[in-house]
């Protein structure tokens, strides 16, 4: 059986063919712009959701401020690209190959810079357990908001307008399949095998000598890190951020996904990432009412399906 670093680069190869593509299928394809923001939306999303269920999925936390880590990395990868680009790009902005560094430099400083943030919520906060950790992530999410909505360097509320539009099809394909080889490789690794005994049983695995906090703490700052590298890809794709962008809302959204998808199953938050960006287009018309809809299908899902929409038993990792 293949390794997973073949699957891995067979994933950059097929995101550097598409991308590749794009001219010759917005040439004969009617409306491929608006499918390729679809994708590169369903990306993001896969992203986001594979991140945070190696927190609330693998290591059985339950964390309520993803969107905070995705605003730490929007915002901080914004921030390279306006005001350190054009004094290493030059005003003409540089050839391909050099914005193409430039991105990359700033998604890793977003990802960094929730990763940071990560710790700094971390270490304090993932002794808690239950619902008193989902209060603590939620109030994080809230104080980053409220503090890039005070920061005036940064747009203040009105936000940071003017980003380049760096993101495509390629990176957000190339970040989600490093996304996921990274959390599927450390999740059957060995150092992985903790993650999954804290879930399962955080008593008996603190009496076997493992450092749950730890293991919680690792887990925590590399889906913050993802998070923050979606954030970046995100604000390098819509341009233009806004701290309304990263609320509550947002959190939620992705915790549906991982809840729909099946905690723990890295394949079905994938489905389910997909499964509700594409909801939305469906019910664009009704768009009043999308919030109504995932309510509804949480409640529906925990009666008659309470393990998770796409939970394939091949698809979990188990001790």
């Amino acid at each position: 059986m293949p390794r997973p670093h073949f699957y891995l680069l067979l994933a950059l190869l097929a995101a550097y063919g598409l991308s590749a593509s794009t001219g010759w299928l917005e040439a004969r394809l009617d409306g491929w712009a608006y499918y390729q923001d679809v994708l590169i939306g369903i990306g993001i999303n896969i992203i986001l959701a594979v991140s945070l269920n190696l927190v609330n999925g693998y290591t059985g936390q339950f964390s309520l401020g993803h969107a905070g880590f995705m605003s730490v990395g929007a915002y901080l990868a914004a921030a390279v690209s306006l005001f350190l680009g054009p004094r290493l790009l030059g005003e003409e902005g540089g050839t391909a190959f050099q914005q193409g560094l430039m991105f990359l430099a700033a998604l890793t400083a977003g990802g960094l810079g929730a990763a940071l943030a990560g710790v700094a919520v971390g270490i304090p906060s993932l002794r808690l357990k239950g619902d008193y950790l989902a209060l603590v992530t939620l109030g994080f999410g809230e104080i980053i908001r409220v503090i890039f909505q005070n920061v005036e360097v940064l747009g203040g509320a009105l936000g940071l307008n003017g980003i380049p539009a760096y993101t495509s099809l390629f990176w957000v394909l190339a970040v989600g399949a490093v996304t996921v080889f990274t959390v599927t490789s450390l999740v059957h690794s060995t150092y992985g095998r903790g993650f999954l005994a804290t879930h399962d049983d955080e008593v008996a695995s603190e009496a076997v000598g493992l450092n749950t906090t730890r293991y919680k703490i690792v887990a925590f700052v590399i889906g913050a890190f993802f998070a923050g590298a979606a954030g970046g890809l995100y604000g390098h794709f819509k341009m233009t951020i806004t701290p309304t962008g990263f609320d509550f809302t947002k959190s939620i959204e992705i915790v549906v996904m991982v809840i729909l998808g099946g905690m723990g199953n890295t394949l079905g938050v994938i489905l389910a990432a997909i499964l509700l960006t594409l909801l939305p287009e469906v019910l664009r018309p009704i768009a009043e009412y999308r919030m109504i809809i995932y309510s509804l299908l949480l409640i529906v899902l925990m009666i008659v399906r309470p393990q998770g929409l796409f939970n394939f038993k091949f698809g979990k990792a188990k001790l």
